[in-house]
């Protein structure tokens, strides 16, 4: 984020991170603004870039219906073209949900969710491990999600 934003466009964006679907009416009385001026301040933060876009979460209809798995990727090599050819294949894919590029040992982290094992491997057989300048997958499927167990989180 830019160093030029106040104490209020932080506290938009921070409670659209939290409910980017929250009434302007409700924004605009929890930051301290009329209804107007908090609308202003949002087309202000798209316009400049700072808010990129709105995405929706979407769960599963029944508790535990699906398995997240965490992939770790390795590239053979880290040039602009590889990772350029990569992103570009990754994005044909909508069962790959989230794609980051990583500092550390591993070159990406991708999040897939799958109903079951033999779909997983089927998306690793006929997708991951097909994504051009792939050397390496490294997969986990997580336990829970901590945050959304027990009702902490919605």
């Amino acid at each position: 984020m830019s160093a030029s934003l106040d104490a209020i466009d932080r506290n938009i964006i921070r409670l659209l991170r939290l409910d980017a679907r929250i009434s302007s009416a409700k924004m605009a009385e929890t930051v301290g603004l009329s209804a107007s001026a908090c609308l202003r301040r949002i087309r202000m933060l798209e316009e400049t870039g700072v808010i990129r876009g709105y995405t929706a979460l979407i769960g599963s209809a029944e508790e535990g219906a699906t398995l997240a798995v965490m992939i770790n990727i390795t590239l053979d090599r880290q040039t602009e073209d590889y990772l350029n050819r990569f992103e570009d294949a990754v994005r044909k894919h909508p069962e790959i949900r989230e794609c980051y590029l990583m500092t550390g040992d591993w070159d990406y982290f991708l999040r897939v969710e799958v109903e079951s094992p033999r779909e997983f491997e089927r998306i690793h057989t006929e997708i991951l491990s097909k994504l051009p300048g792939v050397s390496r997958i490294h997969s986990s499927f997580s336990i829970r999600n901590a945050l959304t167990a027990r009702g902490r989180r919605r």
